[in-house]
């Protein structure tokens, strides 16, 4: 690791625990200000704090890095590093209460993702992985599961309306387990080894750019559902790999049908 990445991964860490203390105080206190952006979902004044928490930071510690957030306009830099922030992943799920909502960090250099962080503040889990070492939950180094076939296996998905049903038919038929409030807790999920896979049809890239790291340091495998490693193609899938071949064959042709 270069001193440089080190001291950016340091603020990220020490930022996204501040996200965590903020959105969590929201969340808790449900005196929540809500507004509709002009794509329909929701926004909340915690999204808004937190992002301007994260670029204030690093606008005052690298203020050559570029940045991209949810919330406002991109900042472009001359350093080689972009920070990619998605101050609340699944907003719907925190504006309602349920606590699987998340904070995500990513750290770009130079094109490639090399950090990520899932922090999931009400489920006091924080899953983080660096390019080259490894994936950690809490301090404590994880893996993705041994499951080999999709008979039994745990499939993850934000939500179901944007599969077909015979996807989800053929799926059942073949004994696949799919379990729904996906979003950031699904990919730590199978970060963990506690699912097998999770495949979004609809997602940003602020929502992916950091299961790219996560999931390959964890000894699975993220790509787009026409199977590139890239996380900005606004799908995903990621998976323990063993499975990953199997379940996208059966997923993937749903995904020319939705118009991004």
């Amino acid at each position: 690791m270069t001193k440089s990445r080190s001291r950016r991964i340091d603020l990220a860490m020490r930022l996204v625990e501040e996200a965590g203390r903020i959105s969590r105080g929201y969340f808790e206190d449900r005196g929540l200000g809500v507004d509709t952006k002009a794509d329909g979902t929701p926004v909340t004044d915690a999204d808004r704090l937190i992002e301007t928490v994260f670029r204030d930071a690093v606008a005052a510690e690298f203020a050559d890095d570029g940045f991209t957030g949810e919330e406002f306009p991109d900042v472009n830099g001359d350093s080689g590093y972009r920070w990619i922030v998605d101050p609340i992943d699944g907003t719907k799920s925190f504006v309602h209460g349920v606590p699987l909502y998340a904070n995500l960090v990513a750290l770009q250099e130079h094109g490639e993702i090399v950090f990520g962080v899932i922090n999931l503040p009400s489920a006091d889990t924080v899953v983080h992985a660096e390019r080259g070492g490894g994936c950690w939950r809490n301090g404590v180094r994880v893996r993705v599961s041994d499951r080999s076939v999709l008979d039994g296996a745990y499939v993850m998905a934000t939500w179901l309306e944007d599969w077909s049903s015979e996807v989800i038919d053929d799926l059942h038929r073949r004994g696949v387990v799919l379990r729904t409030w996906g979003d950031a807790f699904g990919y730590a999920m199978v970060a963990c080894g506690r699912a097998d896979a999770v495949v979004d049809y609809t997602a940003q890239p602020f929502d992916l750019a950091p299961m790219s790291v996560i999931i390959t340091e964890a000894g699975g495998v993220f790509t787009s559902l026409d199977g590139r490693e890239v996380f900005d193609a606004r799908n995903g899938m990621a998976s323990n790999g063993l499975i990953h071949d199997q379940l996208l064959a059966r997923v993937a042709p749903q995904a020319e049908g939705i118009r991004q």
